[in-house]
């Protein structure tokens, strides 16, 4: 089939543009928020930040459910871009992101509830103790709901990665990397549920693979877009 190259390397660099938004978005809300709130072995002092940066708290609610659609569309610009090349796969693809929007919306559903709890606004006959300790853990259901959605995160990129080296309208070695990331990815999720002792230490090496991988493959989208010659697949 015959594609146009115009119009290949417009929606290649909307889904560019939708990619940095959701790389912004999501070290926003995976790495700064915790960084500013989140003290790994002390509740005590994460509860009182909780409660004392309320309103960067709630902005990392919203943050997460603006990234996840920004997801949701750049998936699907990404099927429009991709289903010439292999239609199966870029089902898949699109599969693999949708059923991980409702995990997220319910781990939302968790953050929320934790911050109604350190405020008193529910379980108002609980203790203070109480209500921290029944905060936390719901913040640590959340934590925990992270580890199979990191798998998911892997898994989506396997077929993404493929079609990118199938496409011969991006070059292959995108490919190639989005295939790397989405391994480290399934490997760091593996590693946290099976050994979660360890899990320290594959998180940056899986941070920089990844961001290797990802940011590569939407800087060239963005600025390049696809190949101009017209490809025959």
């Amino acid at each position: 089939m015959e594609i146009n190259s115009s119009s290949l390397k417009n929606t290649a660099r909307i889904a560019g543009l939708l990619y940095l938004l959701l790389v912004i978005s999501g070290v926003f809300g995976i790495m700064y928020i915790p960084s500013q709130i989140i003290i790994p072995g002390d509740s005590v002092t994460t509860a009182k930040n909780i409660i004392s940066n309320e309103l960067l708290f709630r902005t990392g609610v919203l943050n997460d459910i603006i990234s996840n659609t920004i997801f949701l569309f750049l998936v699907l610009v990404l099927y429009r871009l991709f289903k010439q090349v292999n239609e199966n796969q870029a089902k898949l693809m699109f599969a693999l992101v949708i059923v991980q929007i409702p995990a997220v919306f319910m781990m939302e559903a968790f953050n929320i509830t934790s911050l109604m709890i350190l405020k008193g606004e529910v379980l108002q006959t609980f203790e203070p103790s109480q209500r921290q300790d029944l905060a936390m853990l719901f913040l640590k259901i959340n934590d925990y709901g992270t580890l199979p959605l990191e798998m998911f995160w892997g898994l989506w990129l396997l077929p993404f990665g493929l079609l990118v080296y199938k496409s011969e309208f991006v070059p292959r070695i995108f490919g190639i990397l989005l295939l790397i990331a989405g391994i480290a990815y399934m490997i760091a999720s593996t590693i946290g549920i099976l050994f979660p002792n360890y899990s320290s230490f594959v998180k940056y090496p899986t941070l920089l693979i990844v961001a290797i991988g990802e940011i590569s493959i939407t800087l060239w989208l963005l600025i390049k877009g696809v190949k101009t010659q017209k490809q025959k697949i």
